[in-house]
């Protein structure tokens, strides 16, 4: 199915944001009921499973920026490891500027194989200063159970760096005591999935919503016949495989899963107010409601002038700076909105009060609390 948007939305968007550059303001208009998903992008099937993995390893290579000696965990880890080779080094001897201990997380998917790679995560343990340029040394990954499903190896990306001078001076960009291995995980043993029957799969649905497992039920009973679907709840979908398709599940899902459903979202307006962002939901509403809009502008202005002694005086020149308050009554605006069905509706009426955005947050925050917002508010 091919989205577009309406004329008149258009027009209002290109309008408004060329009036309103200089706000920092952004009003996301979002007009969810023209589009159609696939259900491999809302759902999930039974056969499929992911399982958390986590291993202890070192980070060697640093440039003088790994843990510091009072990192002892860092230490017996590598006298540990050159017992493994054969060499034998007292811990107090030890200097470990160059390693840092780093704890290793990925998450794993079932339809991987042994044998594949895929990337891991890197984030510092002890009192490192950045881990950029490290090599992530062999580290075993295992599961809740304790069962080593990967090894991981290989050198870390962190997409930023920070460095100090002997002036106290720091130049940094992102985060660098966390960074990624690409590719630097192979798996060693296969998760194990509970295998379905031979003719009955279980979609879940990502978001559980009842209008949407229905619609998912009649997508797939017009395509694949009468009772092939059937919706338990909000959030699981039976699927029974046709006496044709049996001999080929495989494509059987494909198939399925490029099925286009419908989906239902709820009425919801989220905002943000640290950054002034206001992202609104098609199916938003407003009652019929009187909004008016004002304040005051305090500004106090500088009026210096110099006072000069007289002539063979003692006195000394003074510089006087007079401080003269003025107050502003802004202008109050209102307006009267006999009821918004549309997002549009509700972004021309808001915005011709020519207010802030952190005015239109709270305005919306009252339009709730006034019960005329017919929608669910999340604040970040």
């Amino acid at each position: 199915m091919t989205a577009s948007i309406p004329g008149g939305l258009q027009n209002f968007c290109i309008g408004y944001f060329r009036g309103n550059m200089k706000k920092i303001f952004l009003f996301l208009l979002i007009v969810t009921n023209i589009y159609s998903q696939r259900i491999k992008d809302i759902a999930y099937f039974n056969t499929s499973d992911s399982k958390q993995i986590i291993g202890y390893g070192l980070l060697v290579g640093l440039a003088g920026t790994g843990d510091s000696y009072r990192s002892t965990f860092t230490v017996q880890s590598i006298t540990s490891m050159l017992k493994r080779f054969g060499i034998t080094v007292p811990q107090a001897d030890t200097k470990i500027k160059n390693v840092a201990a780093v704890i290793v997380t990925a998450t794993l998917n079932s339809s991987l194989k042994p044998g594949a790679k895929f990337d891991v995560n890197v984030s510092s343990l002890g009192d490192a200063s950045s881990l950029l340029g490290g090599t992530l040394l062999m580290t075993p990954l295992s599961g809740i159970d304790g069962k080593v499903y990967a090894m991981s190896q290989g050198s870390i990306s962190i997409g930023g760096f920070d460095f100090n001078t002997s002036t106290g001076s720091r130049m940094a960009k992102n985060h660098s005591l966390t960074g990624r291995v690409p590719n630097g995980g192979i798996l060693e043993q296969p998760l194990k999935v509970e295998s379905p029957s031979s003719l009955d799969l279980v979609l879940y649905l990502k978001n559980p919503d009842a209008t949407t497992s229905i619609n998912i039920t009649n997508a797939i009973n017009a395509k694949f016949g009468d009772k092939t679907a059937l919706a338990v709840d909000e959030s699981e979908v039976k699927v029974k495989i046709p006496a044709n398709k049996a001999e080929n599940q495989v494509a059987f899902i494909s198939e399925l899963e490029g099925i286009k459903v419908e989906v239902d979202f709820l009425a919801k307006v989220v905002l943000n107010e640290r950054t002034g962002t206001i992202v609104a939901g098609s199916n938003v509403t407003i009652k019929p409601v009187v909004i008016s809009h004002g304040g005051l502008n305090l500004t106090v202005k500088s009026s210096p002038f110099i006072s000069q002694p007289g002539p063979f005086s003692n006195g000394q020149t003074t510089v006087v700076n007079n401080l003269v308050p003025y107050v502003v009554q802004d202008s109050t605006n209102t307006v009267v909105i006999n009821g918004a069905s549309t997002v549009q509706e509700v972004a021309s009426a808001l915005n011709s009060l020519k207010v802030s955005p952190k005015d239109i947050i709270e305005i919306f925050q009252a339009l709730k609390e006034s019960g005329a917002l017919i929608a669910e508010l999340v604040i970040l």
